[in-house]
């Protein structure tokens, strides 16, 4: 007989239980307003430009270190552009990898990235001593840092189209 009473204040005490966690009162009311600053959309993706060298005299790599005003996170995605030509006062951007095929053989023109700098490379089975100027020095690069959740949403392919969607007019270059 006493095992039925326990059991029958067992299922009272979580039924009890049941209702007060399912019951709902009125919503409170709102908090304090929160100190005014910029509306922004969350968006913190940022573009800078470097001029580089990729000779024989930088081992045919140029280290770029990101500025310390930019942040760069673990899930974001960073791009980097080499300005290719200007035509009719527009600029053309490639994105990086690149591979240019020459007479002396092939360019790889390639990047890789630590969350503090980025490192400018030029690779390829082509004779570097005897690649024209053009190819090596004063090269100008766009790099971009794009938060992940935008990323999927941007054609990364396109210069024009991130910098549209980051909102960025104007790129300072930092070297």
């Amino acid at each position: 007989m006493i095992k039925p009473i326990i059991m029958k204040k067992r299922y009272t005490l979580i039924l009890l239980a049941l209702i007060l966690i399912s019951c709902e009162g009125p919503v409170g009311p709102p908090g304090p307003p929160g100190l005014p600053g910029q509306d922004g959309t969350g968006l913190l993706g940022q573009v800078f430009e470097v001029v580089a060298d990729l000779n024989a005299g930088t081992n045919f790599e140029y280290f770029v270190e990101i500025p310390s005003d930019i942040e760069v996170f673990e899930s974001d995605v960073v791009m980097v552009y080499r300005l290719m030509d200007v035509f009719e006062g527009s600029d053309i951007w490639e994105p990086l990898p690149q591979t240019i095929f020459r007479d002396s053989g092939i360019l790889l023109y390639g990047f890789d990235y630590t969350l503090f700098d980025v490192r400018l490379f030029l690779d390829g089975d082509a004779d570097f001593g005897r690649l024209d100027r053009d190819d090596t020095d004063g090269l100008i690069y766009r790099i971009a840092i794009i938060p992940a959740d935008f990323a999927k949403d941007i054609d990364v392919k396109k210069m024009s189209k991130v910098m549209e969607v980051l909102k960025i007019k104007d790129v300072k270059r930092v070297n």
